[in-house]
Parts: C-alpha cells; structure tokens; sequence
C-alpha cells in the first residue's frame, strides 16, 4: 500500500506565517506605545501605556529624576505626566499621563517565555519614531547591573535590534503580549539586547502604586532559574520542575550568615514553591524583613532548612 509523502510547508509559506505574526502583534502594542520626553531637561526614550487612565511604563534612565515628562503618542496627540515612582534597582519608572487612553499594552506572563519564541522590540530609537526590530529570545533569567550597582535579575536577553531611544519601550510576544521592558543594549558587541522581564515590571509597579516606591527584603544574593531534578522537587514536597540557583552570595549577607552558598538551589520559601527569579523578588518584600524566614535548599549532599533573617534593603 503506498503512502503519499506528507507536504511540508514551502518556505514563502513560513516567511509568510512569520510576517503575519509579527505585524499582528505590532498592530495590537504598537498603538499604546509612547515617546516620552522630560520637561524642561532634555532627553528622551520611549514607554507604553498600561491602562486606560494613562499609567505608562518606562525605564528610569529615561525619566532620571523629572518630576514632569512630554508623553507622544503615534496618532500625535501630547499630553503632560508626572512622574509617579521610581526604581533604579530595576530601571523601571511609573508616569501618570493627563487624560484617558483607548489604546494599552497590558503585561503577559515572563514566565511561560522559551529560548527561541519570537521577540519584537517597539520604541523610538535615536529619534526614528515607532520603529519595528525583531528576533528572539536568546536566554532567560540573566542578571545585569543597575545603575545603582546592584544586580537586576530575571532579565531577558534577546537579539532585536534596540538602539537609544528604546529604552522604556514593550518587548512583545508574537501572541501580542508584553513580556518586557526594553532597557539596555551592550555597546560594541552585535545582536544583544536586555529587557526586564514583565513578572517583575509588574511586581514593581504594584509596589508603586501602593507605596510610592519599592519596598524589598534583602538577603545578600544573586540568582538565575533553573531546572528542578524530579527527584529533589520529590525530596523538597514541591511540585514544580523549576527553581532558583544561587550564582553568588554576597559576604557577610544575611543569606552568608546562615550558610547559604554559591550553587545551591531554593525550591521553596516558607513552603512555597520558587519557580523563578521572579517568584524570589517576589516573595522577598517588606513584610519579611526581620522575620525568619525558612528556605528548602537542595544540595548534592541533600535537601536541607535553611533559616534566613531577610535585612531592609538600602540604596
């Protein structure tokens, strides 16, 4: 019995699907995404606007310490913000812009983010207003520094194209979803890019609405995800494959002080999963500051408690 070869898709078909998805998500972000101006100081980036009463993410290299900002959206229109909060540890800035928005640009899920998915970059680059660059997702979970010095964890580096001008703009899914904040890319070297991943935009503009500002435990660590052995997730009584392995710990920091050491993996704080660096920034607010704080640490010797002592962060 003979069987007809399956037809593959041509490669005009692929490109085709590929064009499609891209300009699909462009034109479902791209309207909600903004160029952002400081008032009266010079300087510009791009942001994205999050709800309809004018919330607009942006970088806090863009902003720097403007109290008032020119936000331009595609169509034209020019509305005056004031700047709502800052955050230097995460380059991530919060504005409130006159008026109401029909166009927005929720934030999806970083977490669901693979190696390989298409990412796009949207902004304003070295003036070019609402320019398109696309590539992928090079890795998750790197680490970048600050300009405060201090490490910015959970970033995503991707290959899109970002030049000055799109820092503060979406990084965007080809379902359409905001999965960034594009923030830096690395001068002198080809094809690297960084973005904050969106789980932890969304933790620090949570923070700033509530407080103003960003309330954090600290411990004294820097950390990438990781995959989780089934037989350590058993050992830990978790059910994720996922944790957060600790790429260096800080002398004389709480983590140091009760044993913590370079290698070994978090599975869970208090019982509860740690399936990122995201879910570590997370679970690492104000409430545990001077609190102990019990970490299921699994080690080659073992799955051991380690009670930590989480400090107030300070800049």
């Amino acid at each position: 019995m003979a069987f007809a070869a399956e037809k593959l898709p041509s490669d005009d078909t692929l490109l085709d699907a590929y064009s499609a998805s891209v300009a699909d998500a462009v034109d479902r972000i791209g309207p909600a995404v903004c160029r952002i101006e400081r008032i009266g100081a010079g300087g510009h980036g791009s942001g994205f606007v999050i709800a309809q009463d004018g919330l607009v993410v942006t970088n806090f290299h863009v902003v720097g310490d403007a109290r008032a900002v020119r936000v331009t959206m595609p169509h034209g229109a020019s509305r005056e913000g004031h700047v709502l909060g800052r955050d230097p540890d995460t380059d991530i800035a919060l504005v409130r812009a006159d008026g109401s928005f029909a166009d927005i640009a929720p934030l999806g899920d970083s977490k669901r983010l693979r190696r390989g998915q298409i990412a796009i970059a949207i902004g304003n680059p070295l003036g070019f207003e609402w320019t398109v660059t696309a590539g992928v997702v090079s890795a998750l979970g790197r680490s970048m520094r600050a300009s405060t010095g201090r490490l910015i964890d959970d970033v995503i580096q991707t290959d899109a194209a970002l030049n000055p001008g799109n820092s503060g703009g979406p990084q965007v899914s080809s379902a359409g979803e905001v999965i960034g904040v594009n923030t830096a890319m690395i001068h002198g070297a080809q094809g690297i890019a960084f973005a904050v991943a969106s789980n932890t935009a969304n933790f620090v503009i949570s923070e700033i609405i509530r407080f103003g500002r960003v309330r954090r435990a600290f411990i004294g660590v820097s950390a990438d995800t990781t995959n989780l052995p089934r037989r350590a997730a058993l050992l830990s009584q978790v059910t994720t494959n996922t944790a957060v392995r600790l790429r260096s710990v800080e002398k004389n920091g709480p983590a140091a002080k009760a044993g913590l050491k370079e290698g070994d993996i978090i599975a869970a704080i208090d019982g509860r999963p740690v399936t990122g660096v995201d879910d570590l920034v997370r679970m690492l607010d104000a409430e545990r500051i001077g609190r102990e704080t019990l970490c299921t640490v699994v080690r080659r010797t073992g799955v051991s408690q380690v009670t930590v002592t989480p400090v107030a962060r300070t800049n």
